[in-house]
């Protein structure tokens, strides 16, 4: 008799056990299609939920990033006031920070170290008008919409 190294016991023996403890084994090594589809409506009720304010919240950070950048602005261009003893004019505008104006005669810029300071956290350019209606200078995003007035994220952030 030849000897292959197989063992059976009696219970094994049985066709239907061997097959039904492979069955049992091949269930075992992976995730039913219910269990998966219950994980992805899981996910996408969190995802449902949480996406409101995640973007809220984005939308309240880049409000506070424009007040801090009109803040930081203001104080540049009050240095460049005392350096050069005038605001810079509406021709000249807020690139008289970074690149040196014609007319003046003292500039010890530039008082910027990036040309991206002068852009709001939507993309546009800050407006700045000299003199201003509101003080010396005036100096604003017209926040997310890109419209004058508005509310939350679309609200405009001024000097002033």
């Amino acid at each position: 008799m030849l000897d292959f190294g197989l063992t059976v016991s009696r219970d094994e023996g049985n066709a239907s056990t061997m097959m039904a403890r492979r069955d049992r084994r091949h269930r075992q090594e992976g995730y039913t299609l219910v269990e998966l589809l219950v994980v992805l409506a899981i996910l996408g009720l969190l995802v449902a939920i949480a996406a409101p304010r995640l973007i809220k919240y984005l939308g309240s950070a880049k409000v506070d990033t424009a007040k801090i950048q009109v803040e930081k602005l203001g104080g540049v261009l009050d240095l460049y006031h005392l350096e050069v003893g005038r605001y810079p004019t509406d021709q000249e505008g807020l690139s008289a920070l970074v690149d040196r104006p014609p007319q003046a005669a003292v500039w010890n810029g530039p008082y910027l170290k990036n040309r991206e300071s002068l852009t709001d956290p939507w993309g546009r350019p800050y407006l700045y008008r000299s003199p201003g209606q509101h003080g010396d200078y005036d100096l604003y995003s017209l926040g997310a919409d890109g419209k004058e007035g508005g509310e939350g994220e679309n609200r405009d952030i001024k000097s002033w």
